[in-house]
C-alpha cells in the first residue's frame, strides 16, 4: 500500500505541474497579446510630401498590357 500511495502523489504531482505549466503558457500568450502595440503611423515631413509620386508613365502602361491574366 505503500508503494501505491506515493504512485498516486507521484502522479498528482506531475499533474499540477503540468497544469501549472498549460496555464502559465496561456496566461504567457493572453499577455503577449495585449502588450503587443499597434503600428504607429510616421508623420510625413515637408519633404516627404512634396517628393514625386507614383506615375503611371508609359512603361508601366506597358508593364501592364504585356502582364494582363
Amino acid at each position: 500500500m505503500h508503494r501505491d500511495e506515493s504512485q498516486k502523489k507521484t502522479g498528482l504531482e506531475r499533474r499540477s505541474l503540468l497544469k501549472g505549466l498549460g496555464l502559465g503558457a496561456a496566461g504567457a500568450a493572453a499577455a503577449a497579446a495585449t502588450l503587443r502595440a499597434a503600428p504607429v503611423e510616421a508623420m510625413e515631413s515637408r519633404q516627404e510630401q512634396v517628393k514625386s509620386r507614383y506615375r503611371e508613365t508609359d512603361h508601366v502602361k506597358r508593364f501592364y498590357a504585356l502582364n494582363r491574366l
